[in-house]
Formats: structure tokens, C-alpha cells, sequence
């Protein structure tokens, strides 16, 4: 019998999510994304920047990708060393221009508030963000975080 000690310790971990495209729901991910990476010992501004990172690319799939339709959103995150890489995906709309989409203040729906400012507060957040986007296909936004762990963080 294998020892627990050389799985837990592995330096690769992932878990997929799936949920309905609903407002309501956008915590949970929140949560569950959060609770996936206490295994990096991150400190709770790594925890809440990914989690303002997740909220916008969430937010995103029900606002734009599916324009008020309950869908499924999948989220897949994956542990590689001390990054997290959190993938949020709908099979929505799409977006016909990323590079435009990407832009500050850029909107389709200039009644939302804080329209515009997803894709800035991802990159904000996080250390990279990549949109992989067709029309009628849905948007993948793949977005990565280094979390920059020491063992004996909280000693004095």
C-alpha cells in the first residue's frame, strides 16, 4: 500500500465544475474556487484577487455569453507548482472581436454597471488572462496566478 503523503503532496491537482448560468450561482463558484486553492497556503488578497477575477469571467458568461439564458458554465481549475489556472467557459454567443472586447470601458450593454471593465479587472488580478472566443462557439477565458507561498509565512 502506496503512502497517502506522496498523493497529497503532488504538485499537480485539478477539479472541474459545472453549474447553471445563473446570478445566484456566481458565489458558489466563488466559494468553491477559493476552497480548490487553500492548498497553496495563499494569503487572503491572493484568495480574494482570484475571486474578483472569477466573479467578472462568471459574470461575463451569464451577462454577455448567454444573454440572460440559463446554460451551463464550466469551470476547470488545475494546481501546477504554486499556480493556479482557473478556466471559465460558456457555449454562449461568443465574441466576434476579442481584442475589442478586451479593451477598458468596451461594453455591448451600456444599462450594466460597471460595464466594461471585466476583462480590465481580470488582468488586474491576475498574472495572465487569455480569451479564446468564436461567434455561435462560446468564449473560453483561461486566466493564471502564482501564488507565492512560503512554508513558514505566518512566523515571526
Amino acid at each position: 500500500m502506496g503512502s497517502s503523503m506522496d498523493t497529497e503532496k503532488s504538485a499537480e491537482n485539478e477539479m472541474k465544475l459545472e453549474f447553471d448560468s445563473r446570478s445566484c450561482n456566481e458565489g458558489f463558484a466563488r466559494v468553491a474556487v477559493s476552497a480548490f486553492m487553500t492548498q497553496l497556503n495563499p494569503t487572503l488578497e491572493e484568495v480574494a484577487d482570484v475571486k474578483t477575477a472569477l466573479s467578472e469571467a462568471v459574470t461575463n458568461a451569464i451577462i454577455h455569453g448567454y444573454e440572460g439564458r440559463v446554460e451551463k458554465i464550466v469551470i476547470r481549475c488545475r494546481i501546477v507548482e504554486q499556480t493556479i489556472l482557473v478556466e471559465v467557459e460558456d457555449h454562449g454567443v461568443g465574441i466576434a472581436d476579442v481584442a475589442k472586447a478586451m479593451e477598458p470601458l468596451f461594453t455591448t450593454k451600456e444599462d450594466c454597471e460597471r460595464a466594461g471593465m471585466g476583462f480590465s479587472f481580470m488582468e488586474a488580478f491576475m498574472d495572465t488572462v487569455q480569451v479564446d472566443s468564436a461567434p455561435g462557439k462560446g468564449t473560453r477565458v483561461t486566466m493564471t496566478k502564482k501564488i507565492l507561498h512560503t512554508e513558514n509565512r505566518y512566523e515571526r
